[in-house]
């Protein structure tokens, strides 16, 4: 059995290796809020409560750690106008904006795949309980 070199002593990353830094960064990419958010601010500026607004189901706890997950991981930035009260906008980086395509495409992926998939989980689940009801 051939095992690929470990390139990362040449400049290279491997997602596959354990500890390999690129994993992190797909920890980060493959989050759903994350994806969210990204699809979300491309390609317009959103203050917190817009953006809030715009994703169904998040929580403020949730939408406050993923920006701030995406603005230390330089996907998102974060302006502050000084008004009373502050004003808050977050918009996309050239990062963010390099990775929002891969978004749209998972998105439009999801939405096309959608009836397909949910065949596919009522096929197994009626398997399964013909599976269960065999034993």
């Amino acid at each position: 059995m051939h095992t690929p070199p470990d390139l990362r002593p040449f400049g290279g990353a491997d997602v596959y290796l354990g500890d390999c830094a690129s994993r992190a960064v797909l920890d980060l990419i493959a989050n759903k809020w994350v994806a969210l958010v990204v699809g979300a601010l491309h390609p317009q500026t959103l203050r917190y409560a817009e953006l809030r607004r715009r994703l169904g189901g998040i929580t403020k706890k949730m939408l406050t750690q993923t920006l701030r997950d995406l603005e230390r991981h330089g996907l998102v930035r974060r302006t502050v106008h000084p008004t009373v009260p502050p004003q808050v906008e977050y918009s996309l980086t050239e990062l963010g904006i390099s990775v929002s395509g891969l978004m749209a495409e998972i998105r439009t992926w999801s939405e096309s795949h959608i009836d397909e998939i949910a065949a596919a989980k009522l096929a197994y689940a009626e398997a399964e309980a013909h599976r269960v009801a065999a034993l």
